[in-house]
């Protein structure tokens, strides 16, 4: 019975992360303080009151509009909200209530916030990656999973590979491919998952992408020259990684055997 509570908490207390990751996916890009002023209404600029700011419960309570202008609210809010609450119940399913299921839960909460943000602006920002390395191979110390070796190798062979991917593109075509961004994503990656995990990742980035990539240029009727961002697509991997990887990796090379 504690452990269904603490899961409850643990999903409650993810929604109510993914609400600040709503203000850090708006505000980042703009350059604007995540702290200050309050969050209000971009259409009235009226204030959001406390009670209508209630995970989900908000924008179910008020029909997804504005409670003084009526301006419809995006869906996109809720669904953070619910991802975030649910990535936090899975990691206290899969590790417990422990600071390896902590560590992993913020770095998905930084995964969303990149996602969505590139989602909209085709930018990753450098104040969530940059940060990210050293602060995902000081984690390094206290995962069970990997060591500071595996660290330092995921950082080099995450960032290595993509910036080896642009700079030959870029001598082949003159022209910029694979972004800044996602080549610091990947470092990031590898600093908490490790090495394993980023050859992982870069196949299931790789793989979704490429589907993905087709579907909208099919849907769209686009060219190959439609440019989608990456970084969602390693988010998803990195992610995949956590909760799969391990199993999926050795559910594989049984099937070789």
């Amino acid at each position: 019975m504690p452990n269904v509570f603490i899961g409850i908490f643990s999903f409650i207390f993810g929604m109510c992360v993914g609400s600040f990751l709503n203000v850090c996916i708006f505000r980042l890009p703009a350059s604007k303080s995540i702290v200050h002023p309050r969050s209000s209404c971009p259409r009235c600029a009226e204030l959001i009151r406390f009670y209508d700011n209630i995970p989900v419960l908000s924008y179910l309570l008020l029909r997804g509009r504005c409670r003084y202008c009526q301006t419809s609210i995006s869906l996109r809010y809720p669904l953070v909200e619910l991802l975030t609450g649910l990535f936090a119940l899975m990691a206290f399913l899969k590790f417990g209530f422990s600071l390896e299921a902590v560590i992993y839960f913020i770095f998905i909460a930084a995964l969303l916030t990149v996602t969505f943000i590139d989602i909209d602006h085709q930018i990753i920002p450098d104040v969530i990656t940059l940060p990210g390395i050293p602060i995902g191979f000081g984690a390094s110390f206290a995962l069970p999973a990997i060591n500071y070796t595996d660290s330092l190798l995921g950082i080099i062979i995450g960032g290595g590979s993509l910036f080896l991917v642009a700079w030959v593109y870029n001598v082949l075509t003159k022209k910029e491919g694979m972004g800044g961004g996602d080549i610091k994503l990947l470092a990031m990656i590898g600093a908490v998952i490790g090495w394993k995990g980023v050859l992982f990742t870069i196949f299931v980035a790789s793989a979704v992408g490429t589907v993905s990539g087709l579907l909208v240029m099919l849907q769209a009727r686009k060219t190959m020259k439609l440019a989608i961002p990456f970084g969602p697509f390693l988010a998803i991997g990195g992610i995949a990684y956590i909760f799969f990887g391990p199993e999926l990796v050795a559910w594989y090379f049984n099937l070789l055997n």
